[in-house]
């Protein structure tokens, strides 16, 4: 008997219609009808075919490996490797539950947004940022010694612009307790500095009659003008603006 009328046979005798057989192994209806004809055809090779067979076999009650290997006697062997193609396919399509998963995609758009919208905002700050005006963290605020008589002091000169003794010259100093954003304007327009300054960081800006200082978090930061300590401009996650000059800031 050839390879399909024992898998025929062994269909009927196990009582399975081909329908049946098909829900079982997920062959479809026409191929199954096929190979019970001998007709290979339609499998997509012999490598395919060898796996019809023993899925078939399995269900039906015959060896897998027996059928096989009968098959292999009746076409030559072992065949060279042949393209895949769709074939294990069912008249129904299989209803298979997906756990659901964390949308990755999503979340990498959206942290991809933030880092470019914070690149945007340090790279427009930072051709602002001082250079020769930063000073270390800590700006002495009590006057130098004075020195001996017939001695000259150099600190002096050093020490005018954080007091603010040359004219209307103001000097403002801002320390970052945590990294928040800030906006420097010097009073008449001209743009001193825009961004985020990271926390434990000091800046200082000189300004000929004052500054306009927007604040992005009111309670983050410590302040200083003309080496007079003004402590942090309000409360904490409040946007303020404030203008600072010789005189005592200004709400802005």
């Amino acid at each position: 008997m050839s390879i399909g009328s024992d898998l025929a046979e062994a269909r009927r005798a196990a009582g399975l219609t081909v329908g049946q057989l098909s829900a079982r192994t997920r062959v479809r209806e026409a191929l199954i009808h096929a190979i019970e004809r001998d007709d290979f055809s339609q499998c997509g090779g012999d490598f395919y075919a060898r796996g019809h067979i023993r899925n078939i076999s399995k269900v039906v009650g015959l060896d897998p490996e027996t059928m096989v290997h009968k098959y292999d006697e009746s076409h030559g062997g072992v065949p060279l490797p042949v393209r895949a193609a769709s074939v294990f396919q069912a008249d129904k399509p299989i209803k298979i539950r997906e756990s659901r998963s964390p949308n990755w995609t999503t979340a990498m758009a959206v942290a991809l947004a933030i880092v470019v919208v914070f690149g945007v905002v340090k790279m427009m700050g930072g051709g602002d940022t001082p250079t020769a005006d930063v000073r270390p963290a800590s700006v002495p605020a009590v006057p130098p010694a004075a020195s001996p008589a017939g001695t000259p002091n150099p600190s002096r000169h050093a020490a005018a612009p954080a007091t603010g003794k040359r004219g209307d010259l103001v000097v403002f100093q801002v320390k970052a307790k945590r990294s928040s954003w800030l906006d420097v304007t010097e009073t008449g327009g001209r743009k001193l500095f825009s961004g985020m300054l990271e926390a434990g960081k000091t800046s200082v800006w000189k300004a000929k009659k004052g500054v306009k200082v927007t604040f992005g978090d009111g309670g983050a930061f410590l302040l200083q003008v003309n080496g007079k300590n003004l402590g942090t401009p309000g409360p904490s996650g409040q946007v303020l603006n404030r203008s600072y000059g010789a005189s005592a800031p200004q709400p802005g």
